[in-house]
């Protein structure tokens, strides 16, 4: 194969390559993704909003619903598993990926409960051509700003959000810690930590 055609070749798969990555882009906004997210658990919190006071189960369903789809957990997997993710085996990363959601879902449901028609505002937003970008709410709660940041994933087609920061606490890095705490409270036993690993959304935002 000649110089001119292998220079050919390249520059058309390079080409085809680049079209197929900026077609795979998200279409919507970060701001949108997030402000669609927000107001759809939020609607679904308000319509029912005495009804959940008192039924964790309906709240956890509205939860799983409207949030968890839009979970990265790989992603979120992986940085709370830390070091272990790299020493465990396909199987224990599953298993505790597979926990963490549920347990995830537990602790918002909780804390959406608690919702009462506060309201909230998303920041300006400088657009950037980051891979994670980070969409800023501010949650109204009688008269208290708390500040909650979306690092969100480009997984091609759509957005994911694979971290979540509030007033200044990043969840991820504060359940590393919490789920490598767990490991040595379990021996060093990965299994028996990955079945008795409770993340702490609320011990890691008070934790400051």
């Amino acid at each position: 194969m000649n110089t001119l055609i292998k220079q050919t070749l390249a520059a058309s798969i390079l080409s085809t390559m680049i079209a197929g990555t900026a077609m795979a882009a998200p279409a919507e906004a970060p701001p949108d993704f997030i402000k669609r997210v927000a107001d759809g658990l939020i609607s679904s919190l308000k319509d029912d909003h005495a009804k959940l006071q008192n039924n964790p189960a309906a709240v956890k369903a509205i939860v799983r619903q409207k949030l968890d789809p839009h979970i990265d957990s790989q992603a979120f997997t992986r940085t709370v598993m830390g070091t272990y993710a790299q020493s465990s085996s396909p199987a224990q990363r599953a298993q505790f990926e597979k926990n963490f959601r549920e347990t995830l879902i537990e602790n918002y449901g909780s804390a959406f409960a608690k919702y009462s028609n506060q309201t909230y505002s998303i920041r300006p937003y400088r657009k950037t051509e980051s891979k994670n970008p980070v969409v800023t709410i501010d949650f109204i709660n009688k008269g208290e700003k708390i500040p909650v940041a979306f690092q969100l994933a480009d997984k091609g087609s759509q957005w994911k959000i694979r971290n979540i920061n509030v007033s200044g606490i990043d969840l991820g890095l504060q359940f590393r810690n919490q789920f490598a705490a767990t490991v040595k409270r379990n021996g060093n036993n990965l299994d028996k930590a990955i079945a008795n690993f409770k993340p702490d959304a609320e011990a890691a935002v008070e934790k400051k």
